[in-house]
């Protein structure tokens, strides 16, 4: 008797991998496919995701604890793991969002939400925690990046020339809400550090107002930025300011994921500033990079040392007013090794990270992918460039197409889309649709 595994493998052996999962897609609840369309990603919690509680789809569970997270830093080539697992094994990890415990917020959530009508009970136990008790690291809300990483995670075999390949399975919100939030000097319609307004802009278009900057305070409470408290209704984020109601549907995905890439000695290293992504990943923001997705990274310390942070539940292209809706997520990722000449990645994704939807790849293109080491260049034409070289790496090694057709079909028939503006080093990826070179 054939079990469902078997018959998977045989339609995917005789359609294809890519046709098996629209033809599984389109059936929906249909007889014989509910069994291999259905995922983890479909049920939505009907509580706040505590820590422990509700459904855990990974083998592996990582909770973010004060005494192991990195709140600002990634780690680095020779960091200890907290977690260690097998290449192809899954691991669930609880995310918490920087927004509502950084500094300029108060760093309490509890009286942060508590402001906007959230129960204490609806107040994550590992954010008020890390607010609280965070101590590895001195906190500078002007220096070290907002972000609460989690990891990082050994996998077994991987080594410097693989690529570790990240599957994400599911992406639950663990509470009903976010955060939007725009500070003095980031974002798109940020002033330039010399005070003036930046080229294209005047003063007066400045955002937030520059008569609202009271960064000379020193005290992040007075710093004049604008955090806007953002409720979940019917599965929807919504805005009102004015006269006018937003709603927008929820996409969640993780704005970081990487793994170790610069060697320091210690954990504030400039170099390992959470902000800026680098060849090894990490504040990517790509917001194509939900369920189903898959991003690849080169490694270049032994075991890969994956990490994860920065949750959103939506995003638009470019993330201009600096950050997404920010809001905690539990995460379950498979994390496999692809060996160095094997074909189990794109060639491009053994030395720059790739991605890759269940309709289309993702060649991605850094303005400074070395992030804060020896300067910083945050020119959106030179990670452009990147991308679409990339694009021609990836059409002419993986898809055999002659280099200069490849260019001339970028040109004709792919998307390419600002991934971000306001991480220091600036993100382009291009969207090759996939349904472009069925056989």
């Amino acid at each position: 008797m054939k079990t469902p595994a078997d018959v998977r493998n045989a339609l995917i052996t005789r359609l294809g991998r890519r046709s098996f999962l629209r033809v599984a897609a389109a059936l929906g609840a249909g007889a014989g496919a509910t069994s291999v369309a259905a995922s983890p990603a479909a049920a939505q919690p009907r509580e706040i995701l505590q820590p422990g509680k509700g459904p855990i789809h990974g083998k592996h569970y990582l909770r973010s604890t004060a005494d192991q997270i990195r709140w600002g830093y990634v780690p680095s080539t020779t960091s200890e793991p907290v977690l260690r697992m097998r290449s192809g094994e899954t691991v669930t990890v609880d995310s918490v969002s920087h927004e509502g415990i950084l500094e300029d917020q108060g760093r309490d959530p509890v009286a942060y939400f508590g402001g906007h009508g959230v129960r204490r009970a609806d107040v994550l136990q590992d954010a008020v925690a890390i607010a609280r008790d965070y101590s590895r690291t001195p906190r500078s809300f002007d220096v070290d990046g907002p972000h609460v990483v989690t990891g990082p995670i050994h996998v077994d075999g991987a080594r410097p020339g693989d690529v570790l390949k990240v599957e994400m399975l599911s992406l639950l919100p663990r509470v009903p809400y976010g955060v939007i939030s725009s500070r003095h000097g980031k974002g798109a319609l940020a002033r330039a550090a010399s005070g003036a307004a930046p080229d294209g802009i005047t003063v007066d278009e400045v955002m937030p107002p520059v008569s609202t900057d009271g960064r000379p305070t020193g005290d992040p409470t007075k710093y004049g930025n604008v955090s806007v408290f953002t409720p979940v209704r019917r599965g929807r984020g919504v805005l009102k300011g004015g006269r006018k109601e937003a709603t927008f549907p929820l996409r969640p995905f993780m704005g970081i994921m990487g793994v170790a890439f610069a060697s320091a000695g210690r954990m504030t290293d400039p170099a390992l500033n959470s902000i800026p992504p680098t060849l090894g990943g990490g504040n990517i923001d790509i917001h194509h990079l939900g369920v189903g997705a898959t991003f690849y990274l080169p490694v270049f310390a032994e075991g890969a040392l994956f990490y994860t942070g920065d949750p959103h539940h939506a995003m638009g292209g470019g993330e201009v007013a600096l950050t997404a809706m920010e809001g905690s997520l539990r995460a379950t990722f498979r994390l496999t090794v692809c060996r160095a000449g094997s074909s189990d990645a794109p060639s491009v994704a053994f030395h720059y990270p790739f991605a890759e939807t269940r309709d289309a790849w993702l060649p991605i293109g850094l303005s400074d992918p070395d992030g804060s080491q020896g300067g910083q260049v945050n020119d959106l034409d030179v990670a452009m460039r990147r991308a679409v070289v990339n694009a021609l790496d990836f059409l002419e090694h993986d898809q055999g197409m002659e280099r200069a057709v490849a260019y001339a079909y970028l040109s004709a028939a792919t998307n390419f889309e600002v991934s971000q503006v306001v991480d220091r080093t600036t993100g382009v990826h291009g969207v090759i649709l996939k349904e472009h070179f069925d056989d």
